[in-house]
């Protein structure tokens, strides 16, 4: 049987088109459509729900409505143990109480917490991929409610298989000679695809012997410490000494990926930033918004490197999920290697949660004999 088509190509494409107009849709706090077989529901960002809008929906909810929140965000509301997401009744759509359960920090279960659905997780899904709060208002609709509205509608397995549709779309739209500081014969190649709202990039250093392991870095985004050296963290040290690293040693390739924060956002990580300035743990502060430990996928980052001739690696990193997602999606690592920044009063907490809490492997005495001062 051939696969069906649309106007724009193959059913798959269209479904990667509807969940991307999906997103777009949810990040500007406008209902997404859900269906699930003969079911349909209207899911808002709880965080930018829009008190006019919201009104109308109740109406259309009938006391039909409410709120789907992570597994996270109940263990901080007082679910001790939680591992799955779950749904609060709403009567009536409240947004003050919508916006307690979801964010506010002395919140505690005001209900009983009900098991959520797949049309829940879904939604909860399309929140994270739309990176904003997860926590959503769902209202189930009729087909004859939303007739004439002009709402994205889209599939519930389409949302669920888009991560892994969009790695399997990658391909390289460019690349071109960019010479670095410390490291002048390097090529930057741009991918269209993967994860993320940015297209991605790969930092080809040097002359890598693509027969033998390839050092590989993947490195995800951090806007203030790799751009503005921030403090709170070691990932401008991490970029920067890696490149450098390469360069004086075989070359290598280091993957610039779009997952800020931890693959939270840049609105979330501030957030979470504001909530260490209280002194919150950099994971506590996560749990607080609804986010686990990471949120980070990295089978679209072997995708890239196949696609550049690389097949085994040496994995700089000092988190084992990466290795184990390399290794997953089919390449070999052959040998992995630590990456040091540098420990200050800002970030020697960080450093220690990821250590404890992340299972990073960071020794946390050579990073302090790292920064004693020389002689």
């Amino acid at each position: 049987m051939p696969e069906s088509r649309s106007l724009l190509g193959l059913s798959s494409e269209a479904d990667l088109v509807k969940v991307d107009r999906a997103i777009s849709e949810f990040r500007a706090g406008r209902p997404v459509l859900l269906r699930d077989d003969g079911t349909l529901a209207l899911a808002l960002s709880a965080e930018l729900a829009d008190p006019d809008l919201v009104q109308r929906l109740d109406k259309l909810a009938s006391g039909g409505a409410h709120v789907v929140l992570s597994a996270a965000r109940l263990r901080r509301l007082g679910a001790k143990g939680r591992t799955e997401a779950g749904i609060f009744a709403l009567p009536r759509i409240d947004l003050d109480r919508v916006e307690s359960l979801a964010l506010k920090l002395d919140a505690r279960m005001d209900a009983p917490v009900a098991p959520a659905s797949a049309l829940d997780d879904a939604a909860l899904e399309l929140a994270r991929l739309s990176l904003v709060l997860p926590a959503v208002l769902i209202v189930y609709v009729s087909a004859e409610q939303v007739a004439g509205e002009p709402l994205v509608e889209v599939e519930l397995a389409a949302i669920s298989g888009y991560r892994a549709a969009q790695a399997a779309t990658l391909k390289i739209v460019g690349r071109a000679p960019v010479p670095l500081e410390g490291a002048p014969e390097t090529e930057f190649v741009v991918f269209r695809g993967g994860e993320g709202l940015r297209d991605q990039v790969a930092i080809v250093v040097g002359k890598p012997d693509l027969t033998q392991p390839v050092p590989v870095r993947l490195h995800s985004a951090c806007l203030t410490g790799d751009l503005f050296g921030s403090l709170k963290c070691d990932c401008g040290d991490q970029l920067r000494e890696t490149v450098h690293w390469m360069a004086q040693s075989e070359g290598g390739v280091l993957l610039y990926l779009d997952q800020e924060g931890r693959g939270n956002g840049i609105s979330n990580k501030m957030r979470a930033y504001k909530l260490q300035s209280q002194g919150w743990d950099t994971y506590d502060a996560d749990e607080v918004l609804g986010f686990d430990l990471d949120q980070r996928h990295f089978d679209f980052a072997a995708t890239m490197l196949k696609q550049l001739g690389v097949s085994q690696v040496i994995a700089l990193t000092n988190n084992p999920q990466k290795i184990g997602a390399i290794e997953a999606a089919g390449l070999d690592v052959a040998a992995s290697q630590r990456v040091l920044g540098r420990p200050n009063a800002h970030n020697v907490r960080y450093l220690a949660s990821k250590r404890d809490r992340a299972g990073h492997i960071i020794d946390m005495d050579a990073l302090m004999a790292r920064a004693a001062p020389k002689d």
